[in-house]
C-alpha cells in the first residue's frame, strides 16, 4: 500500500506536467501502463498551437476552434485555453524548452482550420517527444515524485462519492498495489485503438473511459471519434501519422484518377477541418479501386521537406516511399474528442478526482478537435487542475474507512489468448459498424454484436483479462450508444441517414453508469461540477 498526496496515472504531457507542478505542494506518484515514453503526447507530430506572434490575437485561435467545435464548444472553456495558453508556453520556455526557431523568432506552422501561423515545433516534426523528453528531464530523480512504470491502473478506489486512489497492477510481479492520496488525477489518455486501423499505441483502448464509468462519472460527447485523414497506408503496417503539417506546407491531395478533389469541397481544401477531409477521402477510397489516395509533395523543396520532417521522410524511407513524392495515405482512428466530463478545473462530479488531457471532455473540442489544440490543453488544464487541488487540501484516506479489501484482484494467464481474440473481434465490430460513415442500422448490429461478446467474454469475479476484456466492451458500447442517439451529422460524427446539421441536436451527450442517456446545454456546468 502507497500513500501519497498526489496520484497522477498516464506518462503523457498531462501526467508528467501536472506531476511537476504538483511537486511544488506534496509526494506525488507518477503511475504508467507501460514505460513512461509510450504515450500518445510522445508520439505527437504536428505541434502545439498558441498564440505567439504580433500579428495573432487570442480571439482569432478561440474563432478558429468554435468554428471546428462545429457548435459544440464551451466558450468559457475554450477562452481559458487560448487566453492562458501563451502563458503555460512562456512558462515552458523560461524553464528551458526549446521550440524551433527562424532569425531568432519562433517558427510558425498553419494547420488545417487555423487562420493563422500559430503551431508551435520543436525537432520539426518530432514535437511531442522533444516537449515529453523535457518533462522527463524534470521529473525523473525528482525528490517528490516517485515514478511507477508497468503499473496498470484497473480501479478508481471511491467511498460515498468521494475518490481515495486507485488499484494497480504491477505487470512485473504480477500482484495487485494501492495507491492512496488526498486528489487522484487521471491522465490515461484517449480509447482510439479500440479502432482496426489506428494512429494511438496498442494500449490507448479507452481503460481510464472504463474506470471513471464504473466509478459513477459523467462521460461526454463519446460518439465524436476523431479520424485522422492521412495515415501512411502499406499492407502489413500499423497505421502511421503522416502529420497535417505536411498538408500545411502545401502537399495536395490526389485520387486513383489524378484529381486533386479536396479544391471542389471545401475553400481550404487539403487544410479544411480533419472531419471533412477524412470524410472526403473515404469516399474516393469506396469509389475507387485502390484502398488509398495519394499525398503528393512532388512539387515541394525536398531539402526543406526532410530538414522540416525528418522522422516521417525517415519512416518512409524505412517503408520503401519516398516522402518528397507521392505518399498513399488513408484515414485512421486518432483522437477521443468527448470523454470523462469535467468542469474548468479539470474536476469530475467524484470528488478529489481529477481527469486531464485526452481522457477528459472539458468542452473545448466540441464535435471536433481543432488540429495542435490537445498539447495546450494539456499544459493549460493540468496547471488548472493542480492549483485546484492546492486550494481543496485534504487528509490521504485510511483503507479501512471504505468497504474494499486490502487486495482483491487476480490474474490468470490462460485468459491472455482470449483477450487478444476478443481485443480484434472488437477492433473490427468498431471499424465496420462505427467508423467514418455510420447509420442507424449499422450502429444497432455492432451493438448486438458486442452484447454477444460480453455473454461470451464477461464472467463474474475480479480476474484481470475480464476486466480489461469488459472495459473494451464498455467503451465500444458508449461510443455507439451516443451515436445511435445523435441523429444528425456533426464534426467527427457522420450519420448517412441524417446527414445534416440539426440544431435541435445543440447539447452534449451525458451518459453515466445505472442511468438513461440524457443531454446537456453547451455553455452550461453541471450541477456535479458547479
Amino acid at each position: 500500500m502507497h500513500r501519497f498526496d498526489y496520484i497522477i496515472a498516464g506518462s503523457g504531457l498531462t501526467g508528467l506536467y501536472s506531476s511537476y507542478l504538483a511537486s511544488r505542494y506534496g509526494r506525488v506518484a507518477l503511475i504508467t501502463k507501460s514505460g513512461i515514453r509510450e504515450s500518445n503526447s510522445y508520439f505527437a507530430q504536428g505541434g502545439i498551437a498558441a498564440v505567439t506572434d504580433n500579428e495573432d490575437l487570442p480571439v482569432f485561435h478561440f474563432e478558429d476552434t468554435i468554428i471546428a467545435g462545429r457548435g459544440l464548444c464551451d466558450q468559457n472553456a475554450v477562452e481559458i485555453l487560448v487566453n492562458e495558453g501563451p502563458l503555460r508556453i512562456h512558462e515552458l520556455i523560461q524553464e528551458g524548452m526549446e521550440f524551433d526557431m527562424t532569425g531568432g523568432e519562433l517558427s510558425l506552422g498553419l494547420e488545417g482550420g487555423h487562420h493563422k501561423r500559430r503551431i508551435l515545433h520543436a525537432g520539426g516534426d518530432v514535437t511531442g517527444r522533444k516537449i515529453t523528453d523535457f518533462m522527463i528531464k524534470k521529473v525523473i530523480g525528482h525528490k517528490n515524485i516517485s515514478v511507477f512504470e508497468n503499473f496498470a491502473v484497473i480501479e478508481i478506489i471511491t467511498d460515498n462519492g468521494n475518490c481515495q486512489g486507485i488499484r494497480a497492477w504491477d505487470l512485473k510481479k504480477g500482484r495487485e498495489e494501492i495507491f492512496l492520496g488526498s486528489h487522484t488525477v487521471l491522465a490515461l489518455g484517449g480509447a482510439s485503438a479500440i479502432y482496426k486501423n489506428t494512429t494511438n499505441p496498442a494500449t490507448t483502448t479507452g481503460d481510464g473511459v472504463a474506470m471513471a464509468y464504473r466509478a459513477g462519472c459523467l462521460l461526454a460527447d463519446m460518439e465524436f471519434i476523431q479520424f485522422h485523414p492521412t495515415s501512411l497506408y502499406t499492407k502489413d503496417e500499423k497505421s502511421y501519422l503522416i502529420s497535417e503539417a505536411v498538408r500545411g506546407e502545401g502537399a495536395h491531395l490526389f485520387n486513383q484518377k489524378g484529381e486533386q478533389f479536396m479544391t471542389s469541397l471545401h475553400e481550404a481544401a487539403e487544410l479544411a477541418p480533419r472531419d471533412i477531409v477524412a470524410r472526403a477521402i473515404y469516399k474516393e477510397i469506396q469509389s475507387q479501386e485502390l484502398p488509398y489516395v495519394t499525398l503528393s509533395l512532388s512539387h515541394l523543396d525536398p531539402q526543406r521537406l526532410i530538414s522540416r520532417f525528418p522522422n516521417i521522410s525517415e519512416k518512409c524511407r524505412q517503408l520503401g516511399v519516398d516522402f518528397t513524392d507521392k505518399i498513399p495515405v488513408a484515414p485512421a482512428a486518432h483522437y477521443m474528442v468527448g470523454g470523462v466530463k469535467t468542469d474548468v478545473n479539470a474536476k469530475t462530479n467524484v470528488k478529489n478526482l481529477f481527469v486531464c488531457g485526452e481522457l477528459a471532455s472539458t468542452g473545448i473540442m466540441g464535435a471536433n478537435r481543432l488540429a495542435s489544440n490537445s498539447l495546450l490543453e494539456c499544459l493549460v488544464f493540468g496547471y488548472r487542475a493542480i492549483q485546484e487541488c492546492k486550494r481543496t487540501v485534504g487528509e490521504v484516506p485510511d483503507i479501512k474507512s471504505t468497504d474494499n479489501p486490502v487486495r482483491r484482484f487476480s490474474k490468470d494467464p490462460s485468459r491472455a489468448q482470449e483477450f487478444s481474440e476478443l481485443s480484434i473481434r472488437v477492433s473490427e465490430i468498431m471499424t465496420s459498424y462505427a467508423g467514418i460513415v455510420r447509420n442507424e442500422r449499422l450502429l444497432k448490429e455492432g451493438l448486438a454484436k458486442l452484447e454477444k461478446e460480453r455473454e461470451k467474454y464477461v464472467k463474474d469475479g475480479l480476474e484481470i483479462y475480464n476486466k480489461m476484456g469488459e472495459n473494451l466492451l464498455i467503451v465500444a458500447e458508449l461510443i455507439i450508444r451516443a451515436a445511435l442517439y445523435r441523429k444528425e451529422s456533426r464534426g467527427g460524427h457522420y450519420r448517412e441517414d441524417y446527414p445534416g446539421e440539426d440544431k435541435s441536436f445543440i447539447f452534449h451527450i451525458i451518459q453515466q453508469k445505472g442511468e438513461e442517456i440524457r443531454t446537456f446545454p453547451v455553455n452550461v456546468k453541471t450541477e456535479e461540477n458547479e
